[in-house]
């Protein structure tokens, strides 16, 4: 079995660019052989507050869909074609080129897998296309077709596949949905097993009385409420990654020299950045919603009613700023190695990919 991996354009400040590096090795540590399709080389900068550039994107894929289609292309009996067994494993679900890749393959008789990893959709009423194209018929027949391609849509949360059963099929009863797609659907931990590694050099940097915002600025993450909680208590340094062209290595430095690490999010379907903060002692501390909810103890979250909304927030305002002058000004190495023992606990479930890796392998005897 190959493994075609249909990776998405890397982003220097996301995990996105260690994807590149690390899931290829990490597959060929599970005993598979991989070769990965890139889109080459694409506008890096993403447009302002989303996860990639709008027109970058398409550029990327249209690339991988003629590398995809020259493989198939492929008549050299000594180069690699696809054949039966085959895995294609797009790590964005949402990726159009999954519909092409499908037409190919069924009309040559090819008998392929397909899996992809979703992030986000118009389904998601807080996302960039849920905002801005919300439920036009195009989008959502778009998604479901997608869905439909995969042999394997997988989630990294219950909270997310909920959200998209209800919102772009309609659907309530999600086990239902799930047991009437026999196996189709996977809840299972996103393949990052490698992060405990990489900030390990990290874990026992000097702390400051410093709390971070490490989300995009985007609308559903309510930079705003962090910024009135700066004005509220001066006496901290508050920092927004997001506002600094910052390496991957330089973000991680602000991680580590923080005391609280801060979310106030409408939308989070994983929460990589609070997992990576965790690692290195910083306290994170959430609403009590989306899948916040479902990965981290009671003692990381907050009421959600406290950020609702920035009107809700007035109401509460003086119970976080309590809570958040207690966690810093209170902060210990005890309070920091609770912080990293809950991150461990959380990335054995959420961030560890070997149940990702045993489907694919699975697959072949299916």
């Amino acid at each position: 079995m190959t493994v075609y991996l249909v990776d998405l354009e890397a982003v220097d400040t996301r995990y996105t660019k260690q994807w590149k590096e690390y899931l290829p090795l990490m597959l060929e540590n599970a005993g598979l052989k991989v070769y990965p399709i890139s889109g080459g080389h694409v506008q890096q900068d993403t447009t302002p507050g989303a996860f990639l550039n709008f027109a970058g994107t398409n550029t990327y894929k249209s690339q991988q869909m003629c590398t995809i289609s020259n493989l198939f292309s492929n008549d050299d009996n000594h180069a690699l074609k696809p054949k039966d067994g085959d895995y294609f494993l797009y790590t964005d679900a949402w990726n159009p080129t999954v519909i092409q890749l499908k037409y190919m393959a069924e009309l040559l008789g090819i008998k392929i897998k397909i899996g992809g990893l979703w992030h986000a959709g118009s389904y998601d009423p807080q996302d960039f296309l849920g905002r801005l194209i919300g439920d036009a018929p195009w989008v959502r027949n778009a998604e479901a077709s997608m869905f439909y391609c995969y042999d394997h849509n997988f989630f990294a949360t219950e909270f997310h596949l909920d959200m998209f059963c209800k919102n772009l099929f309609d659907e309530d009863d999600t086990s239902e949905f799930m047991e009437y797609h026999q196996g189709k659907i996977k809840i299972l931990g996103w393949p990052m097993e490698y992060l405990p590694e990489i900030l390990a050099p990290y874990a026992d940097v000097e702390k400051k009385d410093k709390i971070i915002f490490p989300h995009r600025l985007a609308p559903e993450k309510q930079i705003h409420i962090f910024k009135d909680l700066a004005r509220e208590l001066p006496e901290f340094e508050w920092f927004v990654a997001q506002e600094s062209k910052l390496t991957k290595e330089a973000y991680h430095q602000h991680l580590a020299e923080s005391k609280v690490v801060f979310s106030a999010n409408l939308q989070e379907t994983l929460g990589i950045s609070m997992y990576e903060g965790a690692l290195v002692g910083a306290f994170p501390l959430m609403p009590d919603r989306l899948s916040y909810k479902e990965m981290w103890p009671e003692g990381a979250l907050y009421p959600s009613e406290w950020t609702e909304s920035f009107m809700h927030y007035q109401t509460h305002k003086d119970k976080l700023v309590t809570l958040i002058r207690n966690l810093v000004k209170n902060n210990s190495k005890e309070i920091q190695d609770v912080a990293k023992n809950t991150a461990k606990e959380v990335g054995e479930k959420f961030f560890n990919g070997s149940e990702l890796y045993k489907t694919i392998l699975d697959s072949q005897s299916k």
